[in-house]
């Protein structure tokens, strides 16, 4: 007779055999594991809430559960046009709206980096020759980003806006004019409990160098967000998207208060990353307090 409960077993069953079985049991265990803590969290009196988001939460192509809860928000909210957003999507294999765009969906891809332009234009050649999806290579900045995405099919109306740039995210979608989303996905800086409002001072040549100082806290995207029409309706369980709804379209639909503490998740980056750590190396850099 098990000493664990059903509920805690069953995601880790597969390990659970594999490890048996002999293969790489430190790394099966320390995911196992991971899956166990991540089944209980989910199993909670305040996660089970009808009206969060994090038991919805699933991964297809997004880096965690951020494709399960942007599915349950548009089942909440309803669609308009299917059009995105993205920004900071890599070589295009795992990001916020790839699932969407295998879902009939369309949009704009923005990336920096030339290996991934390359990725990109390769591997997503159908979809851009169609027009379903439209990318442009180059770096975002606060001043150049109205630009860039007015010069596309994309601008206006959208449904969800992406911003993952690992750095200057808050001051690029506070300077955002030119697109009005029903909702956006938006890293936050996990460090930072609330009610502290901290944001990294704007640099247009910032790099992030894989530490703790990046981005902003979840209060302060929480007020950025107030501000410019919208309401935090959660966060992903890994600590690193916050989610955002037009007030307008939130009501009732989601959990309130719409506020960082009452959504915040603390960082768990190793749910989904075999070997990673729950957070990042300290790192130290200038902050506005607001």
């Amino acid at each position: 007779m098990s000493l664990l409960p059903e509920f805690l077993l069953k995601p880790i069953r597969p390990y659970l055999r594999a490890i048996l079985d002999g293969r790489d049991s430190a790394a099966l265990t320390n995911t196992a594991l991971y899956a166990m803590h991540r089944e209980s969290l989910l199993s909670s009196e305040r996660n089970r809430a009808p009206k969060r988001l994090l038991a919805y939460g699933f991964r297809g192509y997004s880096q965690h559960d951020e494709d399960g809860m942007i599915q349950e928000i548009f089942k909440r909210i309803g669609v308009s046009n299917r059009v995105f957003v993205e920004f900071g999507v890599g070589d295009g294999t795992e990001n916020n709206t790839l699932y969407l765009l295998l879902s009939g969906w369309r949009g704009l891809w923005i990336e920096g980096s030339q290996t991934s332009a390359l990725s990109i234009r390769r591997q997503f050649e159908r979809f851009i020759k169609t027009g379903q999806l439209t990318f442009v290579h180059g770096f975002v900045d606060r001043d150049s980003i109205n630009g860039t995405i007015g010069n596309t099919p994309c601008s206006g109306a959208i449904d969800l806006l992406s911003i993952d740039i690992d750095g200057n995210d808050y001051w690029v979608w506070e300077a955002i004019s030119v697109v009005q989303p029903r909702a956006v996905v938006i890293e936050y800086n996990a460090v930072f409990r609330p009610p502290l409002a901290a944001v990294a001072e704007y640099d247009k040549n910032f790099a992030w160098n894989g530490t703790s100082y990046y981005g902003a806290s979840l209060k302060a995207l929480e007020l950025l967000g107030a501000r410019k029409g919208y309401a935090l309706v959660g966060c992903s369980l890994s600590g690193i998207n916050a989610f955002f709804v037009k007030q307008d379209l939130a009501q009732d639909k989601f959990c309130a208060p719409f506020t960082a503490e009452n959504h915040f998740e603390p960082p768990r980056f190793g749910f989904y990353k075999a070997g990673a750590l729950d957070m990042h190396p300290a790192g130290v850099g200038k902050y506005q307090i607001f």
